[in-house]
């Protein structure tokens, strides 16, 4: 059973290191640091640290987070290393290294898109989050309240606090497992997801103010410039929920997001509502994710971009009209 074969890779394992995808956000964080929690409260003879970029402060109620390294240290083996949430090497960005000179390696994923690029590969399209893939895979019996918080948060941010499709009832089994553990389920709710800062506010209030709609409503794009981001103070961590805040408008089927990370170079997310697989248009375009949420990165003008985007996208949408 695979199940078995990790938790003796785990157990043979004196060193090991965490890795999640570049630009963490709640499910990477939360999987990466309930691997950890888990871990350090199982096996405290061991040696486990977490690699990521700079997280978003709005995570530090989560156990161990000040602990997260973001720096690479090139002279450091690990027996073994656990991926999670990244669909392929290239997510996992400086800290790829970590893979490729560990003895051993596990990757957790719920992307469709997976590469299955690890030793042992646990990939569940199907599940709403990696934190339910983890919870799957941890005894339920030695879960902590603090690994709970984590793996809670995970599920809250992947489902849009329950409300996408990719929300089960095994989901809310998981969640409500969670919530039985003694972990403040309004307040990781509140402080995470939904308060913004008053820049988040305003960036956010641009967005949706310069958005633009086609085929005949149907879809709706925006694109907040580097220049942008700049005069605001914001980072790429302050755009998030834009996206989600534009699949809501009233007759839209697919929302485009785009902001610049260089010259010419833009961060796409896609969300759609009810047929269009966005991970589809995604990995043509050398990204990935899910069905209702995937996102790459792509060049050129915004007109170049979203005339590429939108011919995938019409595509699909012919076929479902037809």
């Amino acid at each position: 059973m695979q199940r078995n074969r990790l938790l003796q890779m785990v157990e043979e394992a004196k060193t090991i290191a965490v890795l999640g995808h570049i630009r963490p956000d709640g499910d990477c964080i939360g999987s990466c640091l309930a691997v950890c929690n888990y871990l350090k409260e199982q096996y405290p003879e061991k040696n486990v640290q977490v690699y990521l970029e700079k997280p978003p402060v709005k995570f530090s109620y989560l156990d161990y987070f000040d602990q997260i390294s973001q720096n690479p240290a090139e002279d450091v083996i690990y027996d073994l290393c656990i991926c999670l949430d990244s669909a392929d090497k290239e997510r996992l960005g400086a800290f790829v290294r970590y893979l490729d000179t560990a003895a051993h390696s596990i990757c957790l994923d719920h992307h469709i898109t997976n590469r299955g690029y690890c030793e042992e590969n646990v990939v569940l399209p199907d599940a709403s989050s990696t934190c339910e893939v983890v919870y799957g895979f941890l005894e339920k019996d030695k879960i902590s309240t603090a690994a709970a918080a984590c793996i809670y948060t995970g599920i809250i941010h992947d489902t849009n606090v329950f409300k996408n499709s990719n929300t089960t009832a095994k989901t809310m089994e998981a969640a409500g497992d969670m919530m039985s553990r003694g972990i403040p389920f309004s307040r990781i709710i509140d402080e995470s997801f939904y308060r913004k800062t008053y820049v988040q506010n305003q960036i956010l209030g641009r967005a949706l103010l310069e958005s633009v709609t086609f085929r005949e409503g149907k879809c709706i794009f925006s694109v907040v410039r580097r220049k942008d981001m700049e005069f605001y103070g914001v980072e790429s961590s302050d755009l998030d929920g834009i996206v989600d805040q534009m699949r809501v408008t009233e007759g839209v089927e697919v929302a485009i997001f785009l902001h610049e990370t260089e010259n010419h170079v833009y961060k796409v997310s896609m969300r759609s509502n009810n047929y269009v697989d966005v991970s589809k248009v995604a990995a043509y375009f050398g990204g990935g994710g899910h069905v209702r949420a995937a996102g790459c990165t792509m060049s050129g003008s915004v007109h170049d971009v979203i005339n590429n985007l939108s011919g995938h996208i019409d595509r699909q949408m012919k076929e479902y009209e037809a």
